[in-house]
C-alpha cells in the first residue's frame, strides 16, 4: 500500500484588519488582565480598564496566533490574571470593547509586540 500525501498551503490571517479594526481610531489603556485565550487563529487578551469615573469595561484585545505569541517571548504563563498591562492598538469599527492588539507593555517597561496583522508590524516581524 502506498502512502498518501496531501499538501496544505500554508494558511494567512482569516480575515483582513480593515475588515474588522479601524486604523483611525488606536486605543491606549491599562488594567489587569482577566484571561488569556490561547485559541486559533488569534489569541486573545481579556483586561479590565477602570475609566475616570470608576467604572470597568472588560477589553478583549485581539493577537497574533498562538504560535506567533510564542515566537514573539509569551507563554501560556507570561499573562497570568492579575498581570498589569499597558494595551496599544486599535478599536473595532463597531465600537465595541474589542481591539486589535499592536503592543503591550509591562510594568517593568519591557514591551512586546502582539499584533498579526495590524498597520504597526514593525518590518523585521513580517
Amino acid at each position: 500500500m502506498g502512502a498518501v500525501l496531501e499538501l496544505v498551503a500554508p494558511v494567512t490571517a482569516h480575515h483582513a484588519f480593515n475588515a474588522e479594526f479601524d486604523a483611525n481610531r488606536p486605543v491606549k489603556f491599562r488594567g489587569p488582565v482577566t484571561k488569556m485565550e490561547w485559541i486559533n487563529p488569534h489569541a486573545w487578551i481579556h483586561i479590565d480598564v477602570t475609566d475616570a469615573d470608576g467604572k470597568v469595561t472588560n477589553w478583549m484585545v485581539e493577537c497574533g496566533s498562538p504560535n506567533i505569541m510564542l515566537r514573539r517571548g509569551f507563554t501560556k504563563e507570561s499573562l497570568m490574571p492579575g498581570t498589569e498591562l499597558e494595551v496599544q492598538g486599535y478599536q473595532a469599527k463597531n465600537g465595541t470593547y474589542r481591539a486589535n492588539g499592536s503592543s503591550v507593555m509591562f510594568k517593568d517597561g519591557k514591551k512586546l509586540f502582539v499584533g498579526g496583522s495590524n498597520p504597526d508590524i514593525p518590518g523585521d516581524l513580517k
